[in-house]
C-alpha cells in the first residue's frame, strides 16, 4: 500500500480550515489512504462492495480469493457463475465481474491510458462499463489513482458521517453536502477518508 505524497500537506490544510477534520486528523494520526496499484483488483473490489458493508465486502472477497487462489482477470474468466455465487456474490455481481475480466483480457479497458484523463472524463469512461456506476468509478479514482479531490456524494458512509458531524445527525441534502465539501477543495478525498474513519476506525481498502 502506498500513501499519497500529498497526504501531509492535505491533512495540515484541512485541519486549519475545519474543526471537525482537525479533531479527526488528530485522532487517526499514523493512518492514511492507501493505493494498491492494481487497477483490476481495485475495480473488482469496488463491484463486490456495492451496496453492502465494508465487513461484508471483505468477507465475500476473502471467500472469492480462497476459491480462485488469486482474483485476476484470468481466474475470473475461467470461473462459472454458480461458483462465484457460492462465494456470496449475487448473480448480477458475478456477471459484472466476468464482464470486467473479459474487457481487461481483450484490451477493451486500458488502464495505462487513464492516468492522463481528468477526474470527470475518467468517470465518464469507466461508467460505460457494465456494473460500474459513478460510485465505483470514484472509488477507483481514490484508491487506485489516489486522486486528491473526489467527493463521493452517493456514498452511504459519507452521508452518515456528514449528518453526524455537520448537522447533529439530521438529514442533509446533496446540495448542502456539496457546499460543505467545497470548503475542502482540493483535498476532498482526504476529508472523505477521515469522515469514514470516524464511523469505522479500520481503513477501507480497494
Amino acid at each position: 500500500m502506498r500513501t499519497p505524497e500529498y497526504w501531509t500537506q492535505a491533512t495540515r490544510e484541512l485541519a486549519e480550515r475545519d474543526a471537525v477534520l482537525r479533531e479527526l486528523v488528530g485522532r487517526f494520526q499514523g493512518l492514511a489512504l492507501g493505493s494498491r496499484g492494481d487497477a483490476f483488483s481495485t475495480l473488482a473490489r469496488s463491484i463486490v462492495g456495492q451496496q453492502i458493508s465494508v465487513k461484508a465486502a471483505q468477507s465475500v472477497w476473502d471467500r472469492l480469493a480462497g476459491r480462485l487462489g488469486a482474483v485476476t482477470p484470468e481466474s475470473l474468466a475461467r470461473s462459472r457463475k454458480p461458483a462465484l455465487r457460492n462465494c456470496g456474490l449475487s448473480g448480477q455481481k458475478a456477471g459484472y465481474l466476468k464482464d470486467l475480466a473479459g474487457k481487461f483480457l481483450d484490451g477493451t479497458l486500458d488502464p495505462g491510458s487513464w492516468h492522463a484523463l481528468e477526474d470527470e472524463a475518467l468517470i465518464l469512461e469507466l461508467t460505460q462499463v457494465r456494473g460500474i456506476g459513478r460510485w465505483t468509478a470514484e472509488m477507483y479514482l481514490m484508491f487506485h489513482l489516489a486522486r486528491p479531490d473526489v467527493l463521493p456524494l452517493a456514498d452511504l458512509g459519507l452521508q452518515r458521517a456528514m449528518r453526524l458531524h455537520y448537522n447533529r445527525g439530521r438529514s442533509l441534502s446533496i446540495a448542502r453536502m456539496q457546499r460543505i465539501g467545497a470548503t475542502w477543495t482540493p483535498w476532498r478525498s482526504v476529508a472523505t477518508w477521515y469522515l469514514w474513519r470516524s464511523l469505522d476506525p479500520i481503513p477501507v481498502e480497494y
